[in-house]
């Protein structure tokens, strides 16, 4: 129980990797707000985390609508009076595209919702996180950080290594306050993600790789679940991450030191 008394934030945690991490913080006894843009799916989280004994609220909240992500975050502290622990989860894969086939549209969906919302998650946290320190972490992605050969994920690239410049200007901005972040960088998870991906002609942007067998190293084609990528996540949001920020963190079985 090593989140007795705090309180976290997680968006994106109707499903995947902010769920997980939801329910991980919960059995560890943080109090949780668990923020979706999707009714039905997040109030179920709350109500699993709820029946397995934790304390939650459902926020219904698109990251990257202002208004909506202040409403989000007062009532989440109108329910616990207190913010600790952020991890900014939400996010999409979009389009993928030959760059002069990306429409102004769809890099501007990808990119708002990936670090506009984040921007706006941390925006409207890190006021409360002032008050007593505390711990963010950012879900970024091995694709902008180690890996560029994704064909037509400029967008989503692009928006992943400035969530990884984000994490380490904010480690020291936020130092001060006592409030560290970090960034997990995870490679392929057995998440629904990639299946709420379009890809259009990606083989015009397509480059020769060649992998040994397997693409990951450490389990052949076998992904990380989201369970891994959450107990990464605690360890990063607790006590025992003390003396860790600004710092990225793989988490992909070595599959972004291929190519």
């Amino acid at each position: 129980m090593e989140l007795q008394g705090k309180v976290a934030l997680v968006t994106g945690a109707g499903s995947g990797i902010g769920k997980a991490a939801a329910l991980r913080f919960a059995r560890e006894g943080a109090m949780i707000g668990v923020l979706s843009h999707t009714d039905d799916e997040i109030r179920k989280v709350a109500e699993e985390i709820e029946q397995a004994g934790g304390r939650a609220v459902a926020l219904v909240a698109d990251v990257a609508d202002d208004g909506q992500m202040r409403k989000a975050l007062a009532d989440l502290l109108q329910a616990f009076g207190r913010l600790d622990i952020v991890f900014a989860n939400a996010g999409i894969n979009g389009v993928w595209a030959p760059i002069d086939e990306l429409q102004p549209e769809e890099w501007d969906r990808t990119i708002n919702t990936n670090l506009r919302g984040t921007y706006l998650t941390l925006h409207h946290a890190v006021p409360h996180l002032k008050k007593g320190g505390g711990a963010i972490v950012i879900t970024a992605s091995i694709n902008g950080s180690r890996t560029f050969t994704s064909a037509g994920a400029t967008a989503y690239s692009a928006s992943k290594a400035a969530q990884v410049a984000m994490a380490q200007m904010l480690a020291v901005e936020l130092a001060k306050h006592r409030i560290r972040v970090n960034v997990v960088c995870p490679g392929k998870i057995d998440t629904e993600i990639s299946d709420n991906t379009t890809k259009r002609h990606t083989e015009e942007a397509e480059v020769p790789a060649e992998y040994p067998a397997g693409s990951i190293p450490l389990t052949g084609q076998d992904p990380g679940t989201s369970d891994e990528v959450a107990d990464l996540v605690l360890f990063l949001a607790s006590d025992r991450a003390r003396h860790i920020t600004g710092t990225p963190v793989w988490i992909d079985g070595g599959q972004s030191l291929l190519v």
